[in-house]
């Protein structure tokens, strides 16, 4: 089937505007939030002044743009960890690893002006609620095949959980993020 005009055009606009997001992030990332301005994102991306308008007002707005870009990268990483497990235990435990290995990964823009710009932001507030309710629904599913304690509500432990997993941001290794997690999974088990 030959392609459209319109998906040419818009195929087109997808990659100006993935052009602006990336130019940005690495000129932020190599210079400073405050450093940069439009008139070097447009002349590092090749764009001209009054396209990359077009597309973004300011450079607040290309970087809300890239961080929903990692929003939603990070939740589908974990709704594909969810989804592999067969058992409730396995799909739990595979998504607090995918958790905490995000938030350890994360640990160099935790104390940036950059995440203090960008972790104001409503995104932020829906992606936590949605991973909150990820992790609820596999404890309360855990619970039900007597996997995880059931002395607490899920949605308490699920908060647990995210609270104890941001220590992943401080730790050095990958060995030490997977060493929390299993002491995070050792607080999920029922009591004896």
């Amino acid at each position: 089937m030959p392609r459209l005009w319109s998906d040419t055009i818009e195929e087109h606009r997808r990659e100006v505007r993935e052009a602006i997001v990336n130019t940005t992030v690495s000129l932020v990332t190599e210079r400073g939030l405050l450093s940069v301005n439009m008139s070097q994102i447009a002349e590092e991306s090749g764009i001209g002044r009054a396209t990359l308008y077009k597309y973004f007002p300011d450079v607040e707005a290309i970087l809300q743009a890239w961080h929903e870009r990692q929003i939603n990268d990070h939740l589908s990483h974990l709704a594909r960890a969810r989804d592999e497990g067969a058992a409730p235990g396995e799909r739990l435990a595979a998504v607090l690893e995918a958790y905490a290995l995000i938030s350890h990964e994360s640990r160099g823009h935790r104390d940036t002006e950059l995440a203090a710009l960008l972790h104001r932001d409503h995104q932020v507030v829906r992606a936590e609620h949605r991973v909150r309710e990820m992790l609820r629904d596999l404890l309360k599913e855990g619970a039900a095949r007597g996997d995880v304690r059931n002395d607490i509500a899920p949605g308490e432990l699920a908060s647990y959980c995210l609270h104890a997993l941001t220590a992943a941001s401080a730790l050095t290794s990958k060995a030490a993020v997977r060493r929390l997690v299993e002491v995070t999974l050792a607080g999920l088990r029922p009591q004896k």
